[in-house]
């Protein structure tokens, strides 16, 4: 699996998901200030979800001091189902009932502790088949709205 992981500050938080990922062997793909760019928080979540919009990276894991901000600008982008997640059930709930594809997280709120419980939930939840056409909705709203 390949994750782009983007944030607008480098931070103990997004250091602990770094490298809670690679000790999984999860590849990584870094953006901002994790890649020693210095680019704003909009930009960011562009970028990393770009990458999940084409295809080179399955997932996408966002920081920003609330989390918000980049989950709003990340939904932007067509193909991107970015969920805020403050823990664990939340996330599994965005993966199993929404088949969310990017991850975001606040700078702020989240401890690593919970932070490690949120991306064991995330990447061990899958969308549920009773969901699927609840998700192809989802889908059918973008495209009405982004002609």
């Amino acid at each position: 699996m390949k994750i782009a992981i983007g944030s607008d500050e480098r931070t103990h938080l997004t250091d602990f998901v770094i490298d809670e990922l690679e000790k999984r062997g999860i590849e990584l793909e870094l953006y901002g200030p994790l890649n020693s760019e210095d680019i704003e928080w909009t930009d960011v979540a562009e970028r990393v979800s770009e990458r999940v919009k084409d295809g080179e990276c399955e997932q996408g894991i966002l920081f920003c001091w609330t989390g918000t901000g980049v989950s709003i600008a990340a939904n932007k982008v067509p193909g991107v189902r970015a969920a805020l997640c403050v823990d664990a059930k939340t996330a599994e709930g965005a993966r199993k009932w929404n088949d969310a594809n990017v991850l975001a997280m606040s700078l702020r709120m989240t401890s690593p502790t919970l932070a490690a419980e949120i991306i064991e939930s995330w990447l061990n939840s899958e969308p549920e088949d009773e969901e699927l056409e609840n998700i192809e909705k989802v889908g059918k709203i973008e495209k009405k709205y982004n002609r």
